[in-house]
């Protein structure tokens, strides 16, 4: 027959690849793989010490007599004597669309138990976004209890809709604030964050911008862990208790002057063709030598949509890597690139080594398991060893996301006692290892597909880029996605306000919990 010829063949082809991935090239390939999980695994246990020193902290002033250690250290900070001396804050919240988990993220935006004068805007394009009705309806719930109001913002025409929904409502925000707060409307304040960001801007006039970053809760999709990865190797850079070069627009604390003054030129450069919010200003940190800081109480959960697939994955990949396509001057142009040219390498580095793996493995199973191999097939024992200590230190690296995911679960359930607490039980670490791969194999074809696209499709908005800068918007809503990427928002039409009335309960309870103050008018 001609059937045992033909798996010769085979048998002969994988003996050799095997053979050759022995070669000095593929071995060091294979190491290096090894070394990205270990330095991986190192960057995650030092972001786990500086969370876990927070926790303890926490512990010791509980232990200490403060029960409020959760909103600040001192409890003496608490008095009222000091509440009123706290400066006021202007949270500017662009939205776009309205999805499963907006809701529960405004009330805890809403109900901070910051002391000092606090205002929310919540910005939108139109009256016809979703947002604008549900917002409605929540503010409704809270009547005046809170000082928030809605700002229509009309659409961006020189810059991105969320650029320019910031922007307006910097524009619109109280003359007496001295700090302004960015939130995305997918972050999951804690009743003390504000409290925090203001009291690090205080003790330190320097600072710049203050930041933070969320605590992915995976909803159980590939897609939905593939952004949990994505997001886990930037984390180490936010969790040093102190100064980073990072900065995530989920959460920007910055000085209310700065915009009223275009310091540095924040308004100019970011409604002049900006794309990034958070790209843009830390370009603009970096070329005048600014502060950007991350307090360690900075993380905030952030739960995915349950139904979050595979293609809204690869879509929020690509915006992603889109924003390595804009930039503000050539210096940063060359910073994006080399940023582009070493994650890309890092990723394809750390997924062929699982490649080669697989050879190695396959030839060692049927030189194990078949007694009918020609003479001339030799296994090579170092593929096995190479193979031993990548399944070693992936382990060692899975171990450390695992342990600092553990911390930061327990950091959010003690800096949040009033919510249902986080599990870390519902993660699948299988999954996080599939996603660990996938993730890094589609990382370089997202980004030079970004490259040479030079356009991108955000929430139905395709924004085209000329010199690193938007010169283009068009505006297709009818051909446009009617979902965004990560939560289940609905972003045109008024499908959306259902089920609200159900909550208002909870939210008045809260409301009674957590009292903001308003501005004195």
């Amino acid at each position: 027959m001609d059937i045992i010829p033909a798996l010769d063949s085979i048998d002969s082809l994988l003996f050799s690849i095997s053979r050759a991935l022995c070669t000095p090239f593929a071995v060091f390939v294979q190491i290096q793989g090894c070394v990205i999980c270990l330095l991986l695994a190192a960057g995650w246990a030092g972001a786990a010490y500086v969370r876990n020193r927070e926790i303890r902290q926490m512990k010791k002033c509980m232990k200490d007599g403060n029960p409020f250690g959760f909103l600040s250290h001192d409890i003496h900070d608490l008095e009222h004597s000091n509440q009123v001396k706290l400066p006021g804050v202007t949270v500017v919240m662009p939205l776009k669309g309205f999805g499963e988990h907006n809701l529960h993220n405004w009330r805890t935006q809403l109900t901070s138990l910051y002391g000092g004068p606090l205002e929310f805007l919540f910005v939108v394009d139109s009256t016809e976004d979703p947002a604008y009705h549900a917002v409605s309806r929540l503010l409704l719930d809270f009547k005046d209890d809170v000082n928030a109001r809605i700002v229509v913002a009309g659409p961006s025409t020189t810059c991105s809709q969320k650029i320019h929904n910031q922007l307006v409502g910097v524009e619109k925000m109280h003359k007496d604030s001295k700090y302004v707060l960015f939130l995305d409307d997918d972050v999951r304040l804690h009743p003390g964050s504000v409290g925090a960001l203001t009291a690090e801007m205080i003790k330190n006039p320097e600072i710049f911008i203050q930041t933070g970053y969320p605590l992915d809760l995976p909803s159980g999709s590939l897609g939905s862990y593939c952004i949990y990865e994505y997001h886990m190797p930037c984390s180490m850079g936010f969790a040093t208790g102190g100064r980073t070069f990072f900065l995530w627009g989920g959460c920007m604390m910055m000085h209310a002057d700065d915009f009223r003054t275009d310091k540095h030129g924040v308004v100019t450069q970011l409604s002049d063709g900006g794309y990034s919010d958070d790209m843009t200003l830390a370009a603009i940190s970096g070329a005048h030598k600014r502060l950007i800081t991350s307090p360690p109480v900075a993380v905030f959960p952030h739960p995915l949509a349950s139904d979050l697939t595979f293609s809204r994955y690869w879509n929020y990949l690509r915006k992603q890597t889109f924003v390595l396509e804009s930039y503000t001057s050539y210096v940063n142009w060359i910073m994006n690139r080399a940023l582009f040219t070493v994650h890309c390498y890092l990723s394809w580095g750390f997924v062929s080594p699982y490649i080669m793996a697989m050879f190695h493995v396959a030839a060692a199973l049927r030189f194990h398991f078949k007694y009918n191999l020609a003479e001339d097939h030799v296994l090579n024992p170092n593929g096995l060893r190479l193979v031993g200590c990548l399944v070693i230190c992936t382990t060692i690296e899975l171990l450390s996301m695992w342990n600092l995911t553990r911390i930061e679960v327990r950091l959010c359930n003690m800096l949040s006692p009033e919510a249902p607490p986080l599990s870390l039980s519902a993660y699948n670490w299988c999954l996080v290892f599939v996603a660990m791969v996938v993730d890094n194999f589609l990382y370089p074809i997202s980004a030079i597909r970004s490259h040479f696209s030079q356009s991108i499709n955000w929430s139905g908005i395709r924004y085209h880029l000329r010199n690193g800068k938007i010169h283009k918007i068009d505006r297709t809503m009818e051909k446009g996605k009617k979902f965004s990427d990560l939560a289940a928002k609905r972003l045109y039409g008024r499908k959306a306000q259902s089920k609200i009335s159900i909550l208002g309960t909870l939210s008045r309870s809260l409301a009674n919990w957590r009292q903001p103050k308003k501005y004195d008018v």
